[in-house]
């Protein structure tokens, strides 16, 4: 099958976030099961700046915008054995971010992901490779499923082209005002309510999910609570319109990236049969943090966006309380200033057993998923969540909500139908959370029963390989419905 992955962030190119992962580790196991699988994602100034190699490639496209031809140039790099595409235009990707600054979003992102989106369409056809596939991810490429579906409708290149679309996160919209509909080259017959228009403005997602063939997202749970008033962003009711064909796949990890048995960047290495070596990465975080090095106390790790949605307000909450119980905290995150001011606050109140770092240390966060005892995610949404899968992998025992992704990969011992693998809380109240760090402080105690809870999240399969052969049924379900041959 010729599948093209088209993403506005791809690891290790460019990356803010999961999807960046999901846009790499996919594509790669549908590649090992003998697939044409292709990659496409804007040229950013990041990517050079990060020494990727990219070679110049001799086709390029053409796109009106207001009136005025903005040219996309290709370039190719390598994702392994996939080719990986890059869209050049120095006016819209050259650029210190990918999104936007501190300050917010960069103001002309409607021009620059619908110029991304036509460009990408143009080139398939310059580079006479007509998909079976299109799989499209989250806003910044929901144009293409708008384009195929309605500008492009007659167009016989495209015309057994099935498109996937993959929401990662539906509090991130892509929403912008009516005025800039020409310059994405939308007509103005689209702003209906049964089209782009939602509240007055254009609503690029919604897009996506009325045009494409199949609409995924990323966990079971997630797709039924994004179909509720309470969870759905003000969508719910169109996704509900699709929900004969929207499927939630859980996302999976790329376990030859995340292994404590190969992991270059922490401390000593261990596996699910010999856990020694995990003893060694706790002593040696505490110390690289700054904290008491002591192998008894309960160690809670953390790698998150310090933002409301990861549960920080709770986290906020209970910093008194943590600063005063049997137990460590370590932080390694960024966001919002009152979230990083509690935290700077309770350091210079005198707090030692609590250690934050602030930004994002590529070198410091897998010592943190093997150094920690347990991994704290106590977040009011999460879609899917790699965070609590990653800590299983090393053996650090999950703490979460149960919600999205997390409901469906962390089991507790008081869910009388699910074999227990972390410890979970219902209510969205910082009471719920200290219950349960509670609960995983106690039963830490217990070292005998606490090395089979750990080997039993080592011992679970999260990897692509189980999430894989879904996305493939949905593959051979939209290309069906587009009259090809799966």
């Amino acid at each position: 099958m010729k599948i093209l992955f088209v993403a506005s962030e791809v690891t290790p190119f460019a990356k803010t976030g999961g999807l960046a992962d999901v846009a790499s580790a996919l594509p790669k196991t549908l590649k090992s099961l003998g697939h044409d699988i292709r990659i496409m994602m804007p040229f950013y100034s990041i990517v050079e700046r990060g020494g990727m190699a990219v070679r110049k490639g001799r086709k390029s496209a053409s796109v009106m915008v207001d009136g005025v031809e903005k040219k996309g140039f290709l370039r190719q790099a390598s994702l392994g054995e996939i080719p990986v595409y890059l869209i050049e235009n120095k006016e819209y990707f050259s650029r210190e971010e990918l999104y936007g600054t501190p300050s917010g979003d960069y103001p002309d992102n409607s021009e620059r992901f619908s110029f991304f989106c036509r460009c990408v369409l143009e080139l398939l056809k310059k580079m006479d490779f007509r998909p079976d596939i299109i799989h499209c991810h989250d806003w910044q490429t929901a144009l293409i499923p708008h384009y195929l579906k309605h500008e492009r409708k007659n167009d016989p290149f495209f015309s057994r082209t099935g498109i996937i679309f993959t929401i990662h996160n539906l509090a991130y919209q892509g929403l912008f005002p009516k005025e800039e509909l020409q310059s994405m080259g939308l007509s103005k017959e689209c702003f209906t309510i049964d089209g782009l228009e939602f509240y007055g403005k254009v609503n690029l997602l919604k897009g996506g999910i009325l045009s494409a063939d199949v609409v995924t997202t990323v966990s079971e749970a997630y797709c039924r609570e994004i179909q509720t008033p309470e969870m759905g962003c003000g969508l719910h009711g169109v996704l509900q319109t699709r929900k004969d064909d929207l499927v939630g796949i859980l996302n999976g990890l790329d376990y030859e990236e995340w292994n404590p048995a190969m992991d270059k960047e922490i401390m000593k290495n261990y596996s699910h049969a010999s856990l020694s070596g995990k003893m060694v990465d706790k002593i040696g975080l505490q110390r690289l943090v700054g904290l008491p090095s002591s192998p008894e106390i309960p160690l809670f790790g953390m790698v998150s966006r310090m933002v409301a949605q990861k549960g920080f307000d709770l986290i906020a909450e209970l910093l008194p309380l943590m600063a005063k119980a049997p137990m460590q905290l370590v932080l390694l995150g960024n966001g919002e200033e009152r979230y990083l001011k509690a935290f700077n606050d309770i350091k210079a109140a005198g707090a030692r057993n609590i250690a934050f770092t602030s930004g994002f240390d590529h070198a410091l966060a897998p010592k943190i998923y093997a150094g920690a005892d347990m991994f704290l995610m106590p977040s009011f949404f999460e879609p899917c969540g790699l965070g609590q899968l990653i800590a299983m992998r090393y053996g650090t025992v999950p703490v979460v909500r149960r919600t999205g992704g997390l409901a469906d990969s962390v089991f507790d011992a008081l869910d009388n139908d699910k074999t227990p693998n972390g410890f979970v809380f219902e209510e969205y109240t910082a009471e719920a959370l200290w219950d349960a760090m509670n609960r995983a402080i106690t039963a830490y105690k217990d070292k005998v029963s606490w090395k089979k809870l750990m080997r039993r999240g080592m011992s679970s399969d999260y990897s692509w390989q189980h999430s894989v052969h879904k996305y493939l049924e949905l593959y051979k379900r939209a290309v069906l419905r587009r009259g090809g041959e799966a």
